[in-house]
């Protein structure tokens, strides 16, 4: 029985059951976002403190000090640095400091806007200019009539404007010989030069050239003076003929051999020339501006009366 009783005892198993974990606070991460900002700021003031100048770093140790003695008595770090450290002042109520206010810019003089306006008409000139020169090479290259006589055609930039010169030559002159009556040739190279100024808003200067043989005659009062000066007139016609508006001349001259091509040998052909300038603005008022100031017409005198004549004694 005995035997019998220890089988039938119970058997208790005990279980544990394991809670969890105590909910955390979140006091750590305040801690970590102290750190960060503190990490940014010691950032911060090394950027400062590598990028300030040594004399502002000196003022801001005498600053820190003795403030107030660098506060009143000013200089380096009491606000007038020139670093991005610009702060402090007698005047503790600014908050911007006492940094030096920028200079202000004088107003340009009226000098100073006239040159720049003058730069910029020749500024303009200057393009207009080569934009004609393009044209007319252009013009002479793709033109049968021109470009049987380029060798005749010079063309080159000057300080008076772009100068056109169209020369004599020993087999081809421009004009017949001791006067102003105009080749074929040169008509056709006229009336295309004429055609291409056409548009342009520069004023025209023309001048004739002969060399330096003397005018046969020339005693009789018509010498290469004369010459000259009628062959400049020959080409004025035939440019207006063309569609130049006569009034883009300037100047018509004659020069005679005043003004040589080959100086060294003056009674070259090259010599016997036309000249057409299409002048810079600068070159026009000059020109302008040195013309005689032709004074007024005095009024004419009034008739006197016409008295009868004396009777003579008898």
């Amino acid at each position: 029985m005995a035997t019998d009783g220890k089988k039938l005892q119970p058997i208790i198993i005990k279980r544990i059951k394991k809670g969890g974990h105590a909910v955390h606070g979140g006091a750590w991460k305040i801690a970590y976002a102290d750190f960060v900002t503190a990490m940014m700021a010691f950032f911060l003031l090394m950027w400062l403190l590598g990028s300030t100048a040594q004399g502002d770093l000196k003022g801001l140790s005498d600053y820190f000090n003795s403030p107030l003695k660098v506060a009143l008595s000013g200089g380096s770090g009491a606000g007038n640095s020139t670093s991005v450290l610009t702060a402090g002042g007698t005047d503790l109520s600014r908050a911007a400091g006492q940094g030096k206010p920028p200079a202000a810019t004088p107003p340009p003089t009226k000098k100073q806007i006239a040159d720049a306006a003058k730069a910029e008409v020749a500024k303009q000139d200057s393009k207009r200019l080569a934009t004609l020169q393009a044209k007319i090479e252009d013009l002479i290259a793709n033109t049968p009539k021109l470009n049987d006589y380029r060798s005749q055609i010079r063309m080159e930039v000057t300080p008076d404007g772009l100068l056109i010169q169209i020369v004599d030559d020993q087999n081809r002159p421009m004009f017949a010989s001791g006067s102003a009556v105009v080749k074929p040739y040169m008509r056709d190279i006229l009336r295309e030069i004429g055609a291409a100024l056409n548009g342009v808003e520069n004023r025209v200067s023309l001048a004739g050239h002969t060399d330096a043989t003397p005018y046969s005659g020339g005693d009789r009062g018509y010498s290469n003076w004369e010459l000259s000066a009628d062959r400049a007139n020959a080409t004025r016609r035939e440019l207006v003929a063309a569609g130049m508006p006569d009034d883009k001349l300037a100047r018509v001259a004659g020069l005679a051999a005043t003004s040589l091509l080959d100086e060294d040998n003056p009674k070259s052909p090259a010599n016997r020339r036309i000249s057409i300038t299409i002048m810079t603005r600068e070159a026009e008022e000059r020109l302008l501006s040195s013309r005689p100031v032709v004074p007024p017409e005095a009024p004419a005198a009034a008739p006197q009366p016409v008295l009868p004549p004396a009777s003579t004694p008898h």
